[in-house]
């Protein structure tokens, strides 16, 4: 059982410390060992991304994380071109899915966010060009990153930017928290805390990351 550190921090059967929010469990460990905060370029994976961190609103994202290979299922894999041929039937389809969250805004939502993802893609070469444009300035990031810390960080200048300029291109269901959410485990940001093992390896992969444009 994981046994709880300072500032935020737990130490896993494994000896490492990592950040509190995985607690034990394997799958949470998993994508916080091997996932979150890795830097992301493809265009599936960043639309799934933010697609499913507006169906997580309200809910909790290990609900949604057990539930992701319904929905890649569900939906075409994420591929945003398939997906904006969805059509009244397909959606009916979705919201009796009990694999999923059948939630018929976010469905409808998503069907939309796909028809401009395609528009997007057209306009910058790909929705990886496109997010990244709103990765924090390290000038902007909190010298040291602890627990208290990151609670402040719900939503920042950049998350705020982005989800208006997603609204304003017709996206929906996607607020400033949901847009720094997606930061966060995009790689945009790195919200390891201090402490914790990953964050010296997401870092490193940062670096090395060649950022879409």
């Amino acid at each position: 059982m994981a046994a709880r550190l300072k500032q935020g921090l737990i130490r896993g059967e494994d000896g490492h410390a990592r950040c509190f929010w995985p607690g034990d469990l394997p799958d949470y460990l998993a994508y916080h060992d091997d996932e979150w905060g890795l830097p992301v370029a493809d265009d599936h994976r960043l639309f799934e991304k933010i697609c499913l961190e507006g169906f997580q609103s309200g809910l909790s994202w290990l609900t949604i994380l057990r539930k992701r290979e319904n929905f890649r299922e569900a939906f075409s894999e994420f591929d945003f071109t398939r997906i904006a041929k969805y059509g009244k039937r397909d959606v009916e389809k979705l919201v009796n899915n009990a694999g999923i969250i059948r939630h018929r805004g976010k469905i409808e939502s998503t069907v939309n966010n796909a028809k401009k993802a395609i528009e997007m893609a057209d306009e910058f070469g790909s929705l990886g060009a496109y997010f990244w444009q709103f990765e924090t300035d390290p000038a902007n990031r909190p010298k040291r990153l602890d627990h208290s810390t990151l609670k402040t960080l719900g939503k920042t200048p950049e998350s705020i930017a982005l989800s208006k300029d997603l609204k304003k291109r017709g996206w929906s269901f996607v607020g400033p928290t949901t847009a720094y959410a997606f930061m966060q485990a995009m790689g945009m940001v790195n919200d390891h805390i201090d402490g914790c093992f990953a964050r010296d390896a997401t870092e490193k992969a940062r670096k090395k990351f060649k950022r879409p444009t």
